[in-house]
Parts: structure tokens; C-alpha cells; sequence
């Protein structure tokens, strides 16, 4: 996804507001406890998207800086930033593109983009000699619930085919870095979400995979039958248990 080329999230990154489940206050409070957290050092967030999880964990940093190879992901993270946040257009592969180094690093939903055995070290080299990579694994465009998931992913394979292929050894890649076995927390999600229709196409819409552009001239057609699936009902999900991997070397 570099920065001129085609952008999978173009459209789709004004979905995320209301499409993605938000992260929970307890993972703020999970990584402040295991690192120290003090409101100093620097947080880099890498593929940071629309800044969910910069946005969240800013005001433990003295900066947050945010990057991300779509440009449109970073116009959304960039309307909502705070006085010590800034953001960046950039490759995870381009760093470290003179940013300096970092207390904490963060890789949320993102690292399956990158060219991992390339970016894993680069990522080590700015990190200070006691900071820490944060790996976190969530699903945040579903949740578990009432929300007809596994007929909108036929509907869905029915219009674009079957889904991308699988991640690669994210563990191994960072083992081979020089990251040592990772601190594992496990962070319980308890709210219950009320899901509107148009909160569920927009959940779709925010999937680099079903964005409105891979729909083309079949868009209309495809959301006509996703809203006929939902038929104007309000769902409820419950998130997704959210797996921190805080790496160290």
C-alpha cells in the first residue's frame, strides 16, 4: 500500500467511526499497569488506521505518533487528533524515516499488511533499550450476537469471491527480530453494542476486502440485498476478547 498507488481503505476509512466496535477502556489500563505507563516517553503506532488506538492511548505518552500507508486512513486520524498526537502518510516498510525512538510501539490489526521480516527489525532499532512492542490482536468489525454474520459473508463471497489469504507467522517474524516471548493479557470485553442496519453495512464497508470500491458498478445491487438481509432491525453484539502480546528483546 504505498502512498500513490491503490489505496484498499480510499473508501472505506469513513466507515470505521460507526462500522468497527470501539477498544475498550480496560486495555488502557492493561498496558498502563504492564508498562509503567506515565504520561512521558513517545508511543508509535504502526498501521495506525483512523487513530483508534492512538486516539485511546495518547494521554499516557508525552507524544503519540501515528502512521499509516493510506492516505485516507490518516485524513480521518488527523480530524480527530489531540495536541500531542501527529500523524503521518507513511509505509511501515519506509520507516524509520527519521522519527527517532520510542518508549512503546503499537501493532493493532495491522501487521499482516506489512513485509513483516523487513519491518519487524526496523521496529526494534527505534524502540529505546527498555521499550516495549505491543502486538494487538481484536476483531473489532464483528462481535458475537444476533447479527446475520455468516449470511453477509456468503452474500459478500457471492459478489467478490473468496476471502484474502491467511497471515503469515507474525510470532516467528518478530522471534527472528530478536523480541523475546511475549507477556500475554487477555483483555474481557462486558458491554453488549446496540447495532443499527446502517451500523452494519458500515461494519462490511470498513473491510479493505468489501470496501464500496471493490464493489464497482455492483455496489447498489450488493447493499441492496445486505439491507433486505437486515431487513431495518437493530442487532446487539458483544466484542470480542482483544489478546495483548507486549514484546520486549
Amino acid at each position: 500500500m504505498e502512498p500513490g498507488r491503490s489505496d484498499p481503505y480510499a473508501t472505506a476509512a469513513r466507515y470505521y467511526a460507526c462500522g468497527r466496535l470501539p477498544y475498550p477502556r480496560a486495555l488502557v489500563d492493561s498496558l498502563r499497569e504492564e508498562l509503567r505507563l506515565d504520561g512521558k516517553g513517545r508511543l508509535l503506532d504502526v498501521g495506525c488506521g483512523p487513530g483508534s488506538i492512538t486516539h485511546l492511548l495518547a494521554p499516557l505518552f508525552a507524544e503519540a505518533v501515528g502512521v499509516d500507508a493510506s492516505g485516507a486512513m490518516i485524513e480521518e486520524a488527523k480530524a480527530h487528533a489531540a495536541p500531542n498526537e501527529r500523524f503521518a502518510h507513511l509505509r511501515a516498510e519506509d520507516l524509520p524515516a527519521g522519527l527517532g525512538t520510542f518508549r512503546v510501539a503499537t501493532l493493532a490489526q495491522s501487521f499482516h499488511w506489512m513485509d513483516q521480516p523487513h519491518v519487524a527489525p526496523i521496529l526494534s532499532g527505534m524502540l529505546e533499550p527498555e521499550g516495549a512492542l505491543v502486538h494487538v490482536g481484536a476483531t473489532t468489525h464483528r462481535g458475537d450476537g444476533d447479527v446475520p454474520r455468516e449470511e453477509i459473508d456468503a452474500l459478500i463471497r457471492r459478489y467478490l469471491g473468496p476471502w484474502p489469504p491467511g497471515r503469515s507467522d507474525e510470532r516467528a517474524n518478530l522471534a527472528a527480530a530478536g523480541f523475546d516471548e511475549p507477556v500475554e493479557i487477555e483483555v474481557p470485553r462486558n458491554e453488549v453494542f446496540s447495532r443499527s442496519e446502517d451500523d452494519v453495512v458500515a461494519s462490511v464497508y470498513s473491510l479493505s476486502y468489501a470496501s464500496p470500491a471493490r464493489f464497482g458498478e455492483r455496489r447498489e445491487a450488493f447493499e441492496r440485498e445486505l439491507r433486505a438481509l437486515l431487513a431495518g432491525r437493530t442487532f446487539t453484539e458483544r466484542p470480542r476478547a482483544i489478546t495483548l502480546l507486549v514484546y520486549r528483546r
